[in-house]
């Protein structure tokens, strides 16, 4: 069932969503030659307890518990990926993902950073990536259905010639970090039968494309968490935890000017 939230709620999503976006500009202003992704996953993990939210990351289940506040995937990795000790090398690309929970309320972002300079083409496969988050958003003041949203996106991806990662999906998101509805970036007949959802005022939602340069194929590695692109080519990944309201939708983890990245 999809809870929708009021505008009180929504507010308190917000607050949880400015320490997101904070805690997401202070580990990509560390996102150069030769920092460790530990180091990256230490800076957001004090910004955290330094504001008493509690890491949404740390600790999830699995054949063995997450071990990180934030997943930090470079290059190849798509999403999942446990920092350590890997320092970031020149031309890299290194997906930062992260949320928090702030007095019961969740929010979750992320976004893809070029370390130092980086190949014409991975710049275009982030901006693609990128661009495909902002047409999604704009998007849901436009549509009616979910379905709808996530048709244009997919085919904004291939436009580009790119591949749209489809074994991972967005969620909803409040109380938990995962809630319903489940929130695809493209369309299966499946979905569209029985997994549709409705663009309506309170709909709280984490809409995040992972956007591959090559095949949409992923793996997983024996660490039992990093999801990598099954031929070894780059890939993207931009995350906004985004509320309908009667104004249309808002992103709630933007900067207190709007500001994204």
């Amino acid at each position: 069932m999809i809870t929708l939230r009021s505008p009180r709620e929504i507010a308190h999503i917000r607050q949880a969503g400015l320490l997101v976006w904070e805690a997401l500009q202070r580990a990509c202003r560390m996102a150069v030659p030769g920092a460790a992704t530990a180091e990256l996953d230490a800076a957001v993990e004090a910004f955290f307890a330094e504001h008493g939210a509690q890491p949404l990351f740390k600790g999830v289940p699995g054949k063995v518990p997450f071990p990180a506040v934030c997943c930090i995937s470079v290059n190849e990795e798509i999403v999942h990926g446990i920092p350590g000790p890997r320092q970031l090398r020149e031309g890299d690309i290194v997906s930062i993902d992260t949320g928090c929970r702030l007095d019961g309320w969740c929010a979750d972002a992320a976004v893809t950073v070029p370390v130092g300079r980086v190949a014409p083409d991975v710049q275009r496969l982030i901006d693609v990536t990128r661009q495909t988050l902002e047409l999604a958003i704009r998007l849901m003041g436009e549509k009616r259905y979910w379905s709808e949203v996530a048709a244009e996106m997919d085919a904004f991806v291939r436009r580009h010639g790119f591949s749209t990662v489809e074994s991972f999906v967005g969620h909803g998101i409040g109380r938990e970090m995962h809630e319903e509805p489940q929130v695809p970036n493209f369309v299966s007949d499946s979905f569209r039968r029985m997994g549709d959802f409705e663009l309506v005022p309170g709909l709280v939602i984490a809409v995040e494309p992972m956007v591959n340069m090559g095949t949409k194929r992923v793996r997983l590695l024996q660490d039992h968490w990093t999801q990598v692109t099954q031929d070894g080519k780059p890939s993207a990944h931009f995350e906004h935890t985004i509320a309908m309201t009667p104004q249309g939708p808002q992103p709630l983890t933007v900067g207190p000017h709007g500001e994204s990245w």
